[in-house]
């Protein structure tokens, strides 16, 4: 009888294996044992062969089921992959600090385009609220634009032609008065004995006759020519940007919108519609309360008999919109002018606007501001100076309806999102 052995299996072979036959024992006999058919039943399963393990990862045989032959690769067999390599992530990462680099110096450099086409945005939600109150009242979109835009550049030019005249003339006043005002110096007592003690209008006539001051002269006027040009360019690039965001703010939106995952767009949507409406509302506002400081201011001035009125009111009108401080630039600009006329004048001026500013802060604006923007105090102020010191005037504007926007994320979405944690 043929030798059957049970079969014998090992931690590193699952399949079962015959141990070889005993001495004297048949070999062909056991051969054919071996071989026979299996009894039928569940297939056994297929006995597979791991790949080796090493340090550089699995290795098949060439000859291993599955394997790729030399003759389907060309180029020869690829070899370990370089993921790992400390060259690649050095190149990587420093490729990645160059890129950084890169971008932080572009935004340096295109910060002043940048601030225009804030700018030109921030002007386009403030004044689309007067666009979509005319299409409320039947006007097409287009002719609302239209219409509003006209207001802008028509406000733009009262105000050009109600400041330049003035200040052209009392520039050239000032020029043929010099030698007069030199005199006064001479005659004035106080200036007579600093004169002799000092020469100082000794070294102020070297000064005038000598060529620095004409080099310098000259310089300011090419200074003060190009900033001019510069001011014009500005403005001009700020108000064809507001009217092409004028035109498109509905597809602007409707793209910013589909950005937001779906699940999201919905609360997405009332949240941004919101923030459009808190910073037109706060543009809106803060253009009545100008309005009404100019207006008032102007009526004064023509009271107290005092020069340039309409420039004067303007400069008031334009200067409160700044935050906090442009209320009293206005109105400084207001009294010296008034002071020039007499002093009695002058010290009307300032308790005009000393008086006016508590009536403007304490009930004006806060009429005007209860319907747009729900800005806390402290929130307001913070956002005026953190602004300012960012971006000047500019920032200064955009801070208060940015914080307001701030404030509506926070309590909106940020507390009701700590309350379920």
């Amino acid at each position: 009888m043929p030798y059957v052995s049970e079969p014998i299996t090992s931690e590193h072979d699952e399949a079962p294996r015959t141990p070889p036959p005993p001495p004297g024992a048949d070999v062909s006999s056991t051969r054919s044992v071996t071989t026979e058919t299996p009894p039928a039943g569940p297939a056994a399963p297929t006995e597979t062969t791991e790949p080796a393990l090493t340090s550089a990862g699995p290795v098949r045989p060439l000859d291993a089921p599955g394997a790729e032959s030399t003759a389907d690769l060309p180029f020869g067999r690829p070899g370990r992959p370089m993921r790992g390599n400390p060259f690649v992530f050095g190149f990587t990462a420093a490729l990645g600090v160059l890129t950084a680099w890169w971008l932080v110096q572009a935004v340096v450099s295109a910060s002043s385009v940048l601030i225009l086409i804030v700018v030109s945005l921030f002007l386009a939600i403030g004044l689309n609220p007067a666009v979509e109150n005319l299409q409320r009242r039947g006007l097409p979109r287009l002719v609302a634009i239209t219409a509003v835009f006209l207001c802008v550049i028509a406000v733009f030019t009262g105000f050009g032609l109600a400041v330049v005249p003035p200040l052209t003339t009392q520039s050239t006043d000032f020029v043929q008065k010099v030698p007069q005002y030199v005199q006064e110096l001479q005659n004035n007592p106080l200036i007579r004995d600093l004169d002799q003690r000092f020469q100082i209008l000794e070294k102020l006539q070297q000064y005038v006759t000598s060529g620095d001051f004409g080099s310098q002269m000259f310089g300011g006027v090419l200074g003060f020519g190009q900033v001019l040009i510069g001011a014009v360019f500005n403005a001009l690039t700020v108000l064809v940007l507001t009217l092409y965001f004028l035109g498109s703010l509905n597809s602007l939106k409707k793209m910013a919108y589909r950005l937001v995952p779906r699940s999201r767009r919905t609360r997405a949507t009332l949240l941004g519609d919101q923030i459009i409406d808190s910073i037109g509302g706060y543009v809106a506002g803060n253009l009545i309360i100008s309005l009404i400081a100019g207006v008032a201011t102007f009526f004064f001035l023509v009271l107290m008999e005092v020069p340039y009125a309409l420039a004067l009111a303007l400069i008031v009108a334009l200067t409160d919109l700044i935050p906090m401080v442009g209320a009293f630039i206005g109105a400084g600009v207001a009294s010296v002018v008034g002071f020039f006329v007499s002093p009695t004048v002058g010290i009307v001026c300032v308790i005009f606007f000393t008086v006016y500013q508590q009536i403007e802060n304490y009930w004006i604006a806060p009429s005007v501001m209860k319907s747009s923007v729900d800005v806390p105090p402290l929130a307001t102020i913070v956002g005026a100076l953190v602004g300012g010191a960012l971006l000047g005037v500019v920032g200064a504007l955009l801070g208060i309806p940015l914080v307001a926007a701030l404030l509506l994320i926070v309590r909106e979405v940020v507390m009701p999102r700590q309350e379920r944690a």
